[in-house]
């Protein structure tokens, strides 16, 4: 089924493609800098460095709000790509399906490793919880930390 397709048809439909194409490579770099950062993370979490955990977990949400950002504008371009893709050719079609499925792959590394992180935090939490529990409070029963267990005495001089 053969369309007679103006060229400001044709340029739109090009521009599309092009955009939808550009978002998608944009996506795939969010998604890879996104595992680096959880595979270091992973790390930090097994060193016990928690000032370069905070600072992953910071760079890990600004990662995180761009690939949603970008998500809200791909959904709309996937939908109006899908509604037109059986007028491209299937050369330009083949490097969008690669990259969706690139883009795939890399949702499911960072699932894995995003599960596999959570399960060291929650086991070093654990750990933490037992440590802490453990602690003996030497000042448990004084009413100040000041207050020391002297002997109290018996007998009051009075003078008068």
């Amino acid at each position: 089924m053969e369309e007679n397709l103006s060229t400001e048809e044709i340029q739109e439909r090009v521009i599309i493609l092009r955009r939808f194409r550009n978002l998608l490579e944009q996506q795939r770099t969010k998604f890879k800098e996104y595992l680096k950062v959880l595979e270091s993370q992973e790390m930090r979490i097994n060193e016990e460095d928690a000032k370069s955990l905070l600072a992953h977990t910071e760079l890990e949400k600004q990662i995180v709000k761009g690939i949603a950002s970008l998500q809200k504008v791909i959904v709309p371009m996937q939908a109006l790509y899908n509604s037109r893709v059986s007028t491209y050719s299937p050369e330009d079609s083949i490097p969008v399906e690669q990259l969706q499925g690139e883009l795939g792959k890399l949702r499911e590394q960072v699932i894995i490793q995003n599960q596999k992180n959570r399960r060291l935090l929650k086991i070093h939490m654990e750990e933490l919880r037992t440590q802490i529990t453990g602690f003996k409070n030497p000042y448990h029963n004084l009413s100040s930390v000041y207050a020391e267990k002297a002997p109290a005495g018996n007998l009051v001089s009075v003078e008068a």
